[in-house]
């Protein structure tokens, strides 16, 4: 069965850290590209960043600079390093794979960040 299951949201204020985790399994997933993505309330979904097969990261320019995207393949985990939090980052937080052609995503975690 295939699952993307994330942690690590809450709460922060302006200017505070969060890392989340996005953990796996069902699927090969040295062999699978991670994205996170993002959405606020009333807004379209923001992608946020990308990971490759080999580790290399691609990041919004909104997040450039204070997001860092890694992945541990031992652990099939994937993470989202969040520093320097803003009051526009507040969103529900999902990560992403196209998994045997599906685009399937988890269940999210929550940040908020208040001023």
């Amino acid at each position: 069965q295939v699952q993307l299951v994330e942690s690590g949201g809450g709460l922060v204020q302006s200017g505070g850290s969060l890392k989340l985790s996005c953990t796996t399994s069902g699927f090969d997933f040295t062999k699978t590209v991670i994205s996170w993505i993002r959405q606020a309330p009333g807004k379209e979904i923001d992608w946020v960043a990308g990971i490759d097969f080999g580790g290399t990261p691609t990041l919004a320019n909104s997040v450039k600079g204070r997001f860092t995207i890694s992945r541990d393949n031992a652990k099939s985990t994937a993470y989202l390093q969040m520093n320097s939090l803003q009051p526009a980052d507040t969103a529900v937080y999902y990560c992403r794979a196209t998994i045997r052609g599906q685009l399937t995503r988890g269940q999210g975690t929550q940040v908020t960040v208040i001023p």
